[in-house]
């Protein structure tokens, strides 16, 4: 399953080499023309059937969060900054792989024993963590990391089952909407759609805004793993989005308000074909289509994400119904663009 090689393949911002050459080996066969850009981003361009009204750009970002060596211990331990937003509460104890040796370690911390109580009663700061491989001296360490290295989650895919087909895994954001794009192409469109897994989204959008500058698409879709916060709660507060609910549809995150034509396209077609959906609850999190739709004069944008638990964090949860429909309502809706009227 690609899914599972996206979701176990190291690739934290700026560092996405090897989950582009999954990509790459997976859709090399089934487009027209791919690049490799300054940045990192692989633009692929598969060429409609017919005449094309409209440029269409589907992008999906292939980093993950992750952390950066920053310091070696004179004992041996490693001092660490998180790469893209990440709650120091997930850290404590979890598995990671550093570097491209892929340098197995334990993130630590003072032991709850030596904790003074007001220690116990706050979160710890990732100033306080620390990454343990199980060296004892800073000049064994060096021979095996250095200053400046990756550290990504150890975390291997597996699958859950249930009437959700529910997967576990670590990078769903955005590994499962990589996939998902990589899964529309094996399809042909009455338009020219470009194909954009884009790098560093997770430290500020910065792939996205460089290949819809290159592609200069008239509207883009946006491919994502969000929140899924479907849980009990104290209080009936509605979730931002819900497991098994379907793909969900943004009206408006922090970095974008998405276009309503392209929203209506997306309603109108779940509608006449029978496929779930769900809305994203308004104002919570970012995507490319926030880079994206300011690129050049502007350009109509949208987000379409598989609901995952637990996203920015060592361990995610999905189900395989709502990515099977999300890829479906794709596939519907990318075939009815040349039909959108995007004049004001």
């Amino acid at each position: 399953m690609l899914l599972k090689e996206l979701s176990e393949a190291f690739g934290v911002s700026g560092h996405e080499d090897a989950v582009r050459q999954l990509i790459l080996d997976a859709i090399k066969d089934r487009v027209d023309e791919y690049n490799v850009d300054a940045l990192g981003n692989l633009i692929a361009l598969k060429r409609g059937t017919g005449p094309s009204q409209h440029k269409v750009m589907v992008a999906a970002h292939m980093d993950e969060v992750g952390l950066m060596i920053l310091h070696i211990e004179k004992e041996g331990s490693l001092r660490f900054h998180p790469v893209g937003g990440i709650d120091p509460r997930v850290l404590l104890a979890k598995k990671v792989l550093i570097g491209d040796d892929k340098v197995p370690g334990v993130i630590g911390m003072k032991p709850i024993h030596l904790l003074e109580p007001k220690e116990r009663q706050r979160v710890v700061k990732d100033q306080e963590l620390h990454i343990d491989i199980g060296t004892s001296s800073k000049e064994e360490t060096e021979k095996l990391v250095k200053i400046g290295d990756y550290a990504a989650f150890d975390i291997s895919f597996r699958e859950l089952g249930g009437e959700l087909r529910t997967v576990k895994g670590k990078a769903f954001d955005d590994r499962v909407g990589c996939a998902v794009l990589v899964e529309l192409l094996r399809t042909s469109y009455p338009v020219d759609l470009y194909a954009a897994f884009t790098v560093q989204e997770e430290v500020g959008l910065r792939g996205a805004r460089v290949a819809a500058y290159s592609i200069a698409p008239d509207l883009a879709f946006a491919l994502e793993g969000t929140i899924c916060d479907d849980l009990p709660k104290k209080r009936d507060i509605s979730p931002t989005t819900k497991l098994g609910a379907g793909p969900a549809i943004t009206i408006m995150d922090r970095s974008v308000i998405a276009d309503r034509r392209l929203v209506q396209l997306l309603v109108d077609t779940a509608e006449k074909n029978g496929i779930p959906y769900q809305f994203k609850q308004p104002g919570l999190g970012g995507t490319d289509a926030g880079a994206i739709h300011l690129s050049r004069e502007g350009v109509p944008s949208v987000v379409v994400s598989v609901p995952a638990r637990y996203i920015h964090s060592p361990a995610c949860l999905l189900s395989l119904n709502d990515f099977d429909n999300t890829v479906r309502l794709m596939r519907e809706s990318l075939a009815k663009v040349n039909e959108l009227d995007l004049s004001r």
